[in-house]
């Protein structure tokens, strides 16, 4: 065998070794240990969709909670958020997550409000570095849509991996409506977060 042929071959071998490497890269399970599910939910139905992602992937699920907590009036509430939003204010997180680097997949879950992702949740993604890994928003609404939910997490994560978003409509605050997620709905969003799994190519149990 002359050297060119020697060269050729050594070098379809790194090939077919490097492509192995990507397959077995690609089909890697996701294990309860390397995906954690951090979630703002009001009314619960977030926090419903968060659990639904839990019992269908595993991992770890954090509720983030505030230093000083919302008001419980809707009016008031609404209120803070506006205020917040317009002078870009971040509160101050309760939660504290120490061990993220164990972390390689990151489901981001949070309401719409004021047609944005809550201020909570800005400072969650401002407070930790996401670089590296893979990033999945999901968002309950009142039916009006993610708003500029979704591209904040782009704008936030610039250099995080982010798979496409999942976002059913949730409750109606301001009309009473506090927690939907229960009967024949909560049976579809089941239906429907595990056709958005396998759509982004997110194993399951």
């Amino acid at each position: 065998m002359n050297l060119s042929k020697i060269t050729i071959w050594f070098f379809c071998i790194l090939q077919l070794m490097g492509v192995s490497a990507c397959a077995q890269k690609a089909t890697k399970k996701i294990t309860e240990g390397n995906v954690l599910i951090v979630y703002l939910s009001r009314t619960n139905n977030t926090k419903t969709v968060a659990e639904i992602i839990q019992d269908k992937v595993g991992g770890k699920l954090v509720g983030l909670e505030l230093v000083n907590p919302y008001p419980e009036n809707y009016k008031e509430i609404v209120a803070q958020v506006d205020s917040e939003n317009e002078k870009d204010f971040l509160p101050d997180l309760k939660t504290q997550i120490n061990n993220l680097d164990e972390y390689d997949i990151v489901f981001l879950g949070f309401p719409t409000w004021d047609m944005q992702m809550p201020p909570p949740m800005k400072s969650f993604l401002t407070n930790y570095n996401l670089d590296g890994k893979t990033v999945i928003p999901f968002n309950t609404n009142a039916g009006y849509g993610v708003g500029s939910g979704f591209k904040t997490v782009k704008a936030l994560c610039p250099n995080a991996n982010i798979l496409e978003g999942y976002s059913p409509k949730g409750v109606i605050e301001r009309d009473g409506i506090l927690f939907v997620m229960e009967g024949e709905k909560l049976i579809e969003v089941e239906r429907q977060v595990s056709e958005w799994l396998q759509k982004i190519g997110i194993k399951t149990k």
